[in-house]
């Protein structure tokens, strides 16, 4: 941040003259460091301790230079400490600014690694904040959003205050608790998926998925097919004439009430099929489609 920006936002924060009361220059100074207001010419403190109104960190777009913000980020459920853990900086300075001496540095940096050990020092702190980082890990892969992340983490806690956790594997409820999260949210992501960003077997995701849903009472909505549509018809490079036609395919089968009890992945792979014969596509080639998910061309 230059002089001038901080000389002009302390104008019109503080109200003060711009020029010096003694030699009656327009040649005042910020030293940041020290947080003065002086005059180059005469020496002259006009202020001293300012306090520094702008953030702390350095911009790199136009969104973060117009944020102002002193704040650091919002608590969250995803972290294991919620976001509300003390950290002793790294800078060697006292408060002053001078650079400390060799023994008290040895003696802040014993205390930033019992810091550091503190706040994981139970085996439920350990335990959760291994689950919470491969949570972000596979969310990262699935490209969930944010909201199905803390959705997953509430779950997560949920079942480690019950002892669900206990004699199982971290990794499994982990993903089992995304995989219940997408299910809840209505995110088109399959046990496949799940088992595949987590390499956790499908059987054992399935398991703890069951043990969640038994243990916790979670009442799932019903998938909705044509939420899976575009999905599926991206991976199978179709166009968006077909999935608007397997759409109104899947509200009159919805009409019908023949949806219930159906996989919805199949159902929308079926409904895409049925678009593509009724519109006469014989360039398209099926296998593709059945390479999209796992499905077979008999459960279609």
């Amino acid at each position: 941040m230059s002089h001038s920006i901080s000389f002009s936002r302390l104008l019109k924060s503080e109200r003060i003259l711009d020029r010096c009361p003694k030699c009656g220059r327009r040649l005042m100074v910020i030293d940041s460091s020290r947080g003065e207001l002086f005059c180059s010419n005469c020496g002259f403190v006009m202020k001293e301790k300012i306090v520094e109104a702008g953030p702390e960190s350095r911009s790199f777009s136009n969104e973060e230079k117009d944020n102002r913000s002193r704040t650091g980020s919002p608590t969250s459920i995803t972290m294991h400490d919620m976001g509300l853990a003390t950290v002793i900086g790294g800078m060697n300075k006292d408060a002053s600014g001078r650079s400390l001496s060799g023994s008290m540095k040895s003696t802040v940096e014993r205390l930033r690694t019992w810091d550091r050990r503190s706040q994981v020092h139970e085996s439920a702190d350990r335990n959760l904040r291994q689950a919470l980082s491969e949570l972000r890990r596979f969310s990262d892969k699935l490209t969930v959003s944010e909201a199905v992340t803390e959705k997953a983490a509430y779950i997560y806690r949920k079942a480690l205050e019950r002892n669900l956790v206990r004699g199982r594997s971290i990794t499994s409820i982990t993903a089992a608790s995304l995989y219940a999260a997408c299910r809840d949210m209505e995110v088109p992501r399959t046990l496949k998926d799940v088992a595949a960003v987590s390499n956790v077997k499908r059987k054992d995701l399935a398991r703890s998925y069951r043990l969640l849903l038994k243990e916790m009472d979670i009442k799932m909505p019903v998938a909705e097919p044509s939420r899976c549509v575009s999905k599926i018809a991206s991976r199978a490079g179709m166009s968006e004439k077909t999935q608007r036609r397997a759409r109104e395919i899947l509200i009159r089968a919805k009409q019908m009430r023949i949806t219930a009890g159906k996989d919805p992945m199949g159902f929308a792979a079926s409904a895409l099929q049925g678009s593509q014969v009724s519109s006469r596509h014989l360039s398209f080639s099926f296998e593709k489609l059945f390479s999209t998910g796992n499905y077979s061309r008999s459960s279609i």
